[in-house]
């Protein structure tokens, strides 16, 4: 195999979260969602209050508010404006209070401004005509743990209601009954009201996961061995929705024993390193690294009618290597059995006992097998049991990692399998390799509404996987090659940021929020950079003309380079960036790295992982930096 083709197949364990053709319509949603936050906080947030216009009828209009996420030291909040009359409306104002200590911090698709603790939300040009029957919504963040109260919409009650109706009144506190490790069944007493209950939305945690006409519900698709919050309200025949119940706090069945070695260490290995990038496993070795992993994940194996198959035959097991490539100094000989880097990770296996290797199957250029496997799931299984668990090489692996980019949703290419493609797959696989293998997937980190995450049940796939690795890298990039520049792995938002919900507070927050432990995510790091080239604007935001030439591509460049080329000169978001000369990076240093791995360690995570070794030193300072951070 020529050293060029290896390359083509180059991905850093994702590519953007939005790829060049339709995510670009989205991505120009998003900036125009960013031009009206920005219009909208240019008045102050405080000691201003927009009046409402002429008020509608009482039941012209609706209100209804979610909490749509909630970390603990903020939220993400959100109305949505419902027209429940006959006619047209051509503006709209909810007016709202907040308990002192409760605020809106920033805010979208809505003029929000406050007098004390009254807050106003009035619309903007675009969104304030609703034909009947017709909604409009506005977000915003927040601080603070209180609710709203007093709603109004265009000065009348936001549930549109006549003077005289009542909510329900609270159903009882559930129980719950037939725990499983990954289901249970629970059950309330019915809620009262003067025109009679029509259903009940259940709660887990902060997240609504179903509207149900009687008392019980069964959930299912649990992590075992985890503690789940459940509480109920009750809505009547016109929406009214009354008070919450009592919370319900139950543990699944099962217990997940603690990894021998602690926190997840984990590091990708390219097959075609070993080509233009003359990087080969006893690299790890010499770099100080190998002592410093729990895990590697070998990229890629190909996914091919409906099957896994053998990615580059000759890097795998057919290479010969010298006595000085060698992980422990013994050159090959022409008659072995098994050569290649198969070989030499058994090598690097007896000298490091406690490491657990991998192979990943998929990745940015082989995703688009994913959704011929995904119609018979078992067969798919058997193909990657056998291949995986092949004598020549069986003791290498000690799992299997699926990279699919993404399932019913856009990489590279289009998948439409279905929401459900993605649990099955991983139920076919966990029964095939059983409970002693490791199964394990990397999955976006898209944390936008309506984004990735909410196009396939990860939650429903949590169950059958060891752990996750969330892809918190390749946010953006120049691909958009105008710009603006911004740090392709933000931890957090931060104003400015292009699109909403692209960084990394805001995928563990979504995959929390559908269920899954934190102590199932590993939190992603590239080992690399990302940037522009045409650049005046030294710090995130601005214009460029194209991507930056890198080593091997343009707009991409490994850190080990980056380090001494063009070193940081500020950080936003947790994320080093650099300009020099017209040229503008973003990536992670020793520094923002330990600040990722505090971070990911007070969220609970399992541990980190790492796309890919060979962009680091030779000393291994980045594998050092997490290895130290999660200490």
């Amino acid at each position: 195999m020529s050293k060029s083709a290896p390359r083509l197949r180059r991905t850093y364990g994702g590519s953007p979260l939005s790829t060049a053709s339709p995510p670009r319509t989205r991505r120009t949603r998003f900036f125009t969602r960013v031009a009206a936050i920005v219009a909208a906080l240019a008045l102050p947030v405080t000691g201003l209050v927009v009046l409402a216009g002429p008020a509608q009828a009482a039941t012209s209009a609706t209100a209804t508010y979610t909490k749509v996420s909630d970390w603990g030291t903020g939220f993400e909040g959100k109305w949505t404006v419902k027209n429940t009359g006959t006619t047209t409306i051509t503006s709209w104002t909810v007016e709202w209070d907040y308990p002192a200590g409760t605020a809106v911090t920033s805010a979208w698709d809505a003029t929000v401004t406050s007098s004390g603790t009254h807050w106003t939300g009035k619309n903007v040009g675009w969104n304030g005509t609703l034909a009947p029957g017709a909604t409009a919504s506005f977000g915003f963040n927040g601080t603070g743990g209180g609710s709203p109260g007093g709603c109004k919409i265009n000065g009348a009650s936001c549930d549109g209601t006549q003077p005289g109706d009542t909510p329900p009144t609270a159903p009882g506190t559930p129980t719950a009954s037939n725990v499983t490790d990954t289901s249970l069944t629970l059950s309330w007493s019915a809620a009262t009201d003067d025109k009679g209950v029509k259903n009940y939305d259940v709660y887990r945690g902060s997240s609504k996961i179903a509207t149900v006409t009687g008392t019980t519900y069964a959930d299912s698709g649990l992590t075992k061995g985890t503690t789940y919050t459940y509480s109920v309200t009750a809505r009547d025949s016109i929406d009214q929705t009354g008070p919450s119940s009592g919370s319900l706090s139950v543990t699944t069945g099962g217990v997940i024993p603690p990894d021998p070695g602690g926190k997840v260490k984990l590091g990708y290995f390219t097959e075609w390193g070993v080509y233009g990038r003359n990087y080969h496993v006893k690299n790890l070795v010499t770099s100080g690294s190998a002592a410093k992993i729990t895990h590697i994940n070998y990229a890629f194996g190909n996914v091919q009618n409906g099957q896994c198959t053998i990615g580059d035959a000759y890097a795998d097991y057919d290479k010969a290597y010298t006595a000085d490539q060698s992980v422990d100094g013994v050159a090959d000989t022409w008659d072995q059995p098994l050569r290649g880097n198969f070989n030499q990770l058994r090598k690097l296996k007896k000298q490091y006992p406690n490491i657990k290797v991998l192979w990943s199957f998929g990745g940015w250029t082989w995703s688009g097998g994913f959704g011929q496997a995904a119609a018979n799931p078992a067969a798919f299984a058997q193909s990657c049991y056998s291949l995986v668990e092949d004598p020549r090489w069986a003791d290498v692996f000690d799992g299997i990692d699926i990279d699919w980019e993404y399932p019913n949703a856009c990489g590279l290419s289009c998948d439409t399998s279905g929401a459900a493609a993605l649990k099955n797959l991983m139920s076919a696989l966990r029964t095939k390799f059983g409970g002693s293998a490791l199964v394990t997937a990397a999955i976006s980190a898209d944390g936008s509404n309506g984004g990735k995450l909410d196009l396939a049940d990860y939650a429903g796939a949590a169950q059958y996987v060891d752990f996750y690795n969330v892809m918190t890298y390749d946010f953006f990039g120049a691909w958009d090659a105008k710009g603006p520049t911004a740090p392709h792995s933000p931890l957090t938002s931060y104003t400015g940021i292009p699109i909403t919900g692209f960084n990394t507070e805001a995928a563990i927050t979504k995959l929390k929020g559908k269920g899954i432990a934190g102590s199932k995510l590993n939190l992603g790091i590239g080992f690399y950079g990302r940037g522009w080239t045409g650049v005046t604007q030294a710090a995130p935001g601005g214009a460029a003309t194209g991507p930056a030439q890198g080593t091997y591509e343009q707009g991409i460049e490994d850190y080990k380079v980056l380090k001494g080329s063009c070193p940081a000169t500020g950080t936003v978001a947790g994320t080093a960036y650099a300009k020099c000369g017209s040229n503008w990076w973003s990536y992670d240093t020793p520094a923002t790295i330990a600040g990722k791995m505090t971070w990911a360690k007070n969220q609970g995570l399992k541990g980190a992982f790492f796309w890919e070794f060979s962009g680091d030193t030779a000393n291994g300072e980045l594998a050092d930096a997490i290895h130290t951070g999660l200490r």
